[in-house]
């Protein structure tokens, strides 16, 4: 007789997909920055249809979103761990959380310097007309 577990993806695979959209979840309720960047990614994705970027801009642009939605979860990760390990004031602890953001931040401005160069001829060009 055949083992048909093998064939069938475990629950445990399936548990971490819920476990992965609880942490979205939970960031979308709990975290400004989170939210922020996810109404900035929802004009960009308006503007995208609006501007009819092409196949190879939304290819960057959803790439872009992913690593910044990335950094902010991580951020948001690590402030939790660091947080839990010195949950008092701690001077290195605080260097800790200020590099998360750091790079959460060099995300965001390489994101918006992607976006400026895909939208804004795009823009100007729909203004000159």
């Amino acid at each position: 007789m055949e083992n048909n577990s093998e064939n069938k993806p475990s629950n445990k695979f399936l548990k971490s997909f819920v476990y992965a959209f609880n942490g979205i979840k939970h960031a979308v309720l709990t975290q400004q920055n989170f939210r922020v960047h996810l109404l900035i990614a929802l004009l960009v994705l308006i503007a995208g249809f609006i501007l009819a970027i092409s196949t190879t801009e939304w290819l960057v642009i959803i790439i872009v979103m992913g690593v910044v939605f990335s950094a902010e979860l991580f951020n948001t990760a690590l402030e939790g761990i660091v947080d839990f390990i010195s949950p008092d004031y701690d001077k290195k602890a605080g260097l800790i959380k200020d590099y998360a953001a750091a790079a959460v931040l060099i995300t965001a401005i390489a994101a918006a310097i992607i976006g400026i160069i895909i939208f804004a001829p795009k823009i100007i060009e729909l203004l000159i007309k």
